[in-house]
Parts: structure tokens; sequence; C-alpha cells
């Protein structure tokens, strides 16, 4: 199976303080499915920066799509960019643009023509319950439809590997299965999905995902789950 992310002893570490995340070693395979989880503060949000190459390790290695990220040229960090799709926790819509606009963003990045780009933005207003707001700029928006709209957005492409921080924070359980439910969709596609997330029955929810726990930093071992937290499914993680 194709390894599509590789981390290798891999620190990072702001300022001269202490490491934010120590000794990173895993790999994840194309379409896999895997919830990241762990307290407040233990570098969750900084290992998905690492993912999405927003941000570079201070040490190590890391290996996306077969390439070496770490010592990629910035000119070429957009091609990459372009193959993932994000969802923040601050959602990040562009204020001037409205729902459709935002989730169309993507596809007009890769040149798609406006004539093919309507109908798959639609599917997606469609699949997240906000047809009614397609024209709705996002300050009017409730911090759940803006949600849903940086969702949409993130998948539209249907992206080689998604990565999500607590996507479904701001929804109710109903829309929560739901979001997750095409999360499922775009796995059995071949996407590669990394969900950061502090809820285990959404873990429950999805047959083939596995799991990895950080704390302070370090990956725990995956065979000793935190108390509370359900036993993850096997994975390829050295620790």
């Amino acid at each position: 199976m194709t390894t599509i992310v590789q981390f290798e002893n891999v620190g990072l570490r702001y300022g001269p303080g202490p490491e934010t995340l120590s000794d990173l070693s895993f790999s994840l395979s194309e379409g896999s499915f895997y919830f990241l989880t762990g307290p407040s503060g233990a570098g969750k949000t900084s290992l998905l920066k690492l993912l999405y190459l927003a941000q570079r390790p201070s040490r190590g290695t890391i290996r996306l799509f077969d390439t070496d990220v770490v010592t990629l040229p910035r000119t070429r960090l957009p091609d990459f960019r372009r193959r993932i799709g994000v969802v923040f926790q601050d959602f990040r819509l562009l204020p001037h643009l409205s729902a459709f606009d935002n989730i169309a963003l993507p596809m007009r990045l890769a040149g798609v023509p406006e004539a093919q780009l309507r109908t798959p933005v639609e599917e997606m207003l469609h699949w997240v319950s906000l047809t009614h707001r397609a024209h709705a700029l996002p300050a009017t928006l409730s911090g759940g439809e803006q949600q849903r709209v940086a969702i949409a957005r993130a998948v539209i492409g249907r992206p080689e590997l998604l990565v999500a921080d607590e996507p479904t924070g701001n929804v109710d359980t109903e829309m929560a299965s739901r979001l997750i439910t095409l999360f499922e969709a775009l796995n059995k596609l071949g996407t590669t999905i990394v969900v950061a997330t502090h809820d285990y029955e959404l873990i429950f929810k999805v047959g083939k995902a596995q799991m990895m726990r950080l704390e302070r930093g370090r990956l725990a071992d995956p065979n000793s789950p935190a108390r509370g937290a359900p036993r993850p499914a096997g994975m390829s993680a050295r620790a």
C-alpha cells in the first residue's frame, strides 16, 4: 500500500523554549482514516500544521506524496498545498465572498471553468444543508454554518489528503454525523483523512478509522490508550 505521509524523528520548537512536538515517527497509508486525539495543549494543531505545510519542523524528515517537503523550495509549496484539503478550527472563510464563492474558491484556483463548478458547489451546499444560505456572507452565518462552509470548501476538490481540526466542534450531533459520513464517502474515493477531535463518540462511528494520541508532544503507545478512550486499531507508528 502506498505511503502518503512519512514522519521520521520530527521535532518542532517555537522560539527558544522546549519542543512542542518531539520524536514523531509514523506513516499514513493512502486511503487511511485517522483520528488525532489528546488533551488540550498536547500539540494536535501543531502536528496538523506540519501536515498541511503551514509550518516546517525544527528537525527530522517529513515526506508527503513521496517527496521531502522539509527541503522543498517555497516556490513548489502551492502545488503541494492544492493536493491537501484543510478544515481550520477558526474557519478562515474570506469575509467578502458568499458561502457559494467560498466553497467554489479551490476549484477556481485550480482553473475549473465557471460552467463546470456550479453543479458541484450546489451539491456541496445541499449536503451541508446550506442551499438557502448560498449567497450569504460569512459575517451573517452562525458559527455552525461557517464550519459547514469551511468543510464543504475543503472537500469539494477531492483532495488526496484531508486535514481537519475539530471539524464538528460547532455543529449539533445530527450535523456532525452527516459531516463524518461525508468524510467517509471521500475516504472511500481514496482520500487520506486526519481528523483532530476530543469527541470519542465520533470515533466510534467510523468503523475503519484508526487513532493516534498525542501526549505532551509525543505519540502515545497505541496499545495503551488513555483512560476513557477507545482502543485504536493497528497503526503504523513508532514513537
